[in-house]
This record gives structure tokens, C-alpha cells and sequence, in this order.
């Protein structure tokens, strides 16, 4: 029988964007259906630190970005390109930690399976919104600072789930609130209700990291609250900063003294 390991490599190894979401959804009805064992393999190789990936979108520093209101349609169609590749590296960052790290639980790897086909539903619906307005993934620039955090977590599970889903992708949870009232604001309901489901379906994805990371710090005998401060410290020594959604990093799993220490953070 073929292994979740298995396809979850082959899911990760896609450089077409389209192959990557159809591989990923056929992974997950070949889950639902039984017909994958979890049953690892002591010499599986480890996934390299580069994923399948299209040559395009180019890679800039962030600073290089454009920044462009939502007024106009440049700003839109940036904002949900950008959000896009958020949503591909999120289907990799999924399956990257199926396949990454051994000896974990078989809730983990069904877990971050999950997430890996709400990734991939989140992309589709922000390409075809791309599409509406006569663009695809790749034809604007993007910034690579998800996988970067990524590629320096790949030896700790502990830290890759503390500083990926408990910080970068819980940042969307602080923004993506904002940024759904300007474009109702501006006439564009259509891509605010697209950002609105991911919105809601992204605090089940933190709240697994969350619930992860706390058992691999028991695991350890280690305090989670305590931990998250030093791995902060450590791999981002510049800082929080806020807003902050509280009401959805509440329902995410932080902690009522995490909670309170986030919002004495002045705001940007």
C-alpha cells in the first residue's frame, strides 16, 4: 500500500501550481478512502529545503514590493496575488512538515493533510478571482520570507511549529480582518468574502500549530509559554508587532497570559 509519506513528497515535489492543488486534493480522497497507510519508512529521505515551485512568480525583498491602495484595481489584484502566495507556500509548508518530521503522532500528519487541502482550496479560489480580472499566479512579483522561516525550522519541530503557524500564519488572522472592510469599502464583496472563508478556515490552521507545539513542548518537558518567548528571541529578535486579532488567536489556542502580553504591543 502506498504511504501518506509517499504522496505527500509527490504533493511537494509539484512545480506547476495546478498539479500541486490536484495532486494534493487526490491525496486527500485516497485518505478519506483508507487506501494510504501511515506506517512510515525508517530509510524514507528527508524533503530537500526547496519545494516544487513555478519559475514565476520572481522573487523580490520585500521592501521591492509595490504598495498600492485598494481603491484602485492594481491594488486589488496585488493584495490577492499576494495573499495567493501565501496560500501555495501553505500548501507546501503542510506537507513539507508531513513528510519533515518523524516519530510524531498520527493526528499530526492527518492534521497538517487537513490544512495542506485548505491551502489548496484557498489558492484555487484566489486564482480564479485572479483570473476575473485577467491575471494568474506569477505575473506580479512575491516575497519569500514564509518559506525562509521555514527552511530555518527544518531541524526542530518544536520551533517550526511555535514561528510558522503561531506567528507568520497567525499574522493573517491580525490583517486579513482589515483588509476585508476596505474592499467592501471599495465595491469589491466578491474578493472579501473569498478572503472571509480563508479568514475562518486559517484559525483551525494556527490553532493545529498551537496544539502541536504544546505537545511537542510536553514531549520535551518544556513550558510552552516560556519556549515561544525564547524561540521569539531568538528567530525574531526584532519583535512583535501589532494589531493583533485577540478574539481570533483566542479561538486559535493562545493563551489568556500570551493574549495579554500581545496586547500591551503598541501597533505598527
Amino acid at each position: 500500500m502506498v504511504s501518506l509519506f509517499e504522496r505527500a513528497q509527490q504533493c511537494l515535489d509539484c512545480a506547476s501550481p495546478d498539479d500541486k492543488v490536484a495532486w494534493t486534493l487526490a491525496t486527500s480522497i485516497e485518505l478519506a478512502n483508507g487506501a494510504l497507510t501511515l506506517r512510515d519508512e525508517p530509510g524514507r529521505r528527508p524533503p530537500t529545503l526547496w519545494p516544487g515551485r513555478p519559475s514565476r512568480p520572481a522573487l523580490v525583498d520585500p521592501r521591492n514590493l509595490p504598495r498600492r491602495g485598494l481603491g484602485s484595481e492594481g491594488g486589488r489584484t496585488a493584495l490577492l496575488h499576494a495573499v495567493a502566495h501565501i496560500e501555495f507556500n501553505a500548501i507546501n509548508l503542510a506537507w513539507d512538515a508531513v513528510v519533515r518530521f518523524r516519530d510524531m503522532p498520527e493526528a499530526f500528519y492527518l492534521d497538517w493533510s487537513a490544512c495542506a487541502v485548505d491551502e489548496a482550496r484557498h489558492f484555487s479560489m484566489l486564482a480564479a478571482r485572479l483570473a476575473d480580472f485577467g491575471l494568474a499566479y506569477g505575473d506580479l512579483p512575491a516575497h519569500d520570507g514564509l518559506w525562509a522561516m521555514a527552511r530555518r525550522t527544518t531541524h526542530d519541530v518544536v520551533a517550526r511549529m511555535a514561528l510558522v503557524p503561531r506567528v507568520l500564519e497567525a499574522r493573517g488572522l491580525d490583517v486579513t480582518p482589515g483588509m476585508i472592510a476596505r474592499l467592501r469599502a471599495v465595491g469589491d464583496p466578491e474578493s472579501a468574502d473569498i478572503l472571509s472563508t480563508i479568514l475562518k478556515e486559517e484559525i483551525a490552521h494556527v490553532a493545529a500549530g498551537t496544539r502541536w507545539f504544546n505537545w511537542c513542548c510536553r514531549r520535551e518537558g518544556r513550558e510552552p509559554e516560556s519556549t515561544f518567548q525564547l524561540l521569539l528571541a531568538e528567530y525574531m529578535p526584532e519583535g512583535l508587532r501589532g494589531p493583533f486579532n485577540i478574539e481570533a488567536r483566542a479561538a486559535a489556542g493562545f493563551s489568556t497570559t500570551e493574549l495579554e502580553t500581545l496586547a500591551m504591543i503598541p501597533t505598527a
